[in-house]
């Protein structure tokens, strides 16, 4: 019988070794697991206003609308600083030169070229959104809508809050079901986030007139966002 090389023995018995820790390491945790899902939901007031603003200038060259676009936008600035707004809170959305064709008799005819800027304004004072309005339109702006809103600071502020309760909520949910069934909740084994979101408060669409506009601006308050957050949780069970 062929004497067995010693070290060849060591060899393979770390690879079988090596390969049943593998096996053990792809085996789930526990198969005993409770899964749960848990909600909150929270009512808070805006902490600022958007203005979404819309430049919009046509002419015979491209040229020549953007001149007239840029007129429009250097006064709808100029008035905004005059009331304390920042040019940090003025933000360009979205710039376009694109042409205008007239179809008709059948015939695509170049009538010119439209520019077009949309702006957003936000202002934490809401006594300032009529001023906005006013100074922006008899600029040469039009109002597309406004959003009453929150702040980076104040959303991260309410999500950690949402999410926190959420996650209580699934705790909750998870030691209920183990409850029922005679068991106790272990280590925690799995947990998602599965929604989290608001809706801004909208307080004004584009109207035909500015008296529906002033309107707007002048009646409506803003109203609190809803904010809501789901989360779910798994736990052994013993």
């Amino acid at each position: 019988m062929k004497n067995i090389n010693l070290t060849t023995i060591i060899v393979v018995a770390l690879i079988v070794i090596g390969g049943l820790i593998g096996i053990s390491m792809l085996k789930s945790p526990s198969e005993n697991t409770i899964s749960a899902s848990g909600a909150y939901q929270m009512s808070v007031m805006p902490d600022q206003a958007i203005v979404y603003l819309l430049i919009e200038t046509r002419s015979k060259s491209a040229e020549e609308a953007k001149n007239q676009n840029s007129l429009i936008s250097e006064k709808v600035f100029s008035s905004l600083e005059s009331i304390g707004i920042k040019k940090s809170d003025i933000e360009t959305e979205n710039y376009n030169i694109y042409p205008e064709y007239d179809w008709s008799d059948n015939k695509q005819t170049l009538k010119g070229y439209i520019a077009s800027n949309s702006i957003k304004i936000k202002t934490a004072d809401f006594d300032n959104i009529g001023k906005i309005v006013d100074l922006s339109v008899d600029a040469g702006a039009l109002v597309s809508y406004i959003n009453f809103d929150l702040s980076i600071k104040k959303n991260n502020e309410y999500k950690s809050i949402v999410l926190s309760e959420a996650s209580k909520d699934a705790r909750v949910r998870a030691e209920s079901i183990a409850s029922g069934l005679g068991k106790k909740l272990g280590s925690l084994v799995s947990v998602s986030s599965s929604d989290y979101n608001y809706m801004p408060y909208p307080l004004y669409a584009m109207a035909d007139s500015g008296v529906a506009l002033e309107k707007a601006v002048t009646d409506i308050q803003p109203k609190n966002l809803e904010i809501n957050a789901a989360v779910t949780v798994s736990y052994e069970i013993k």
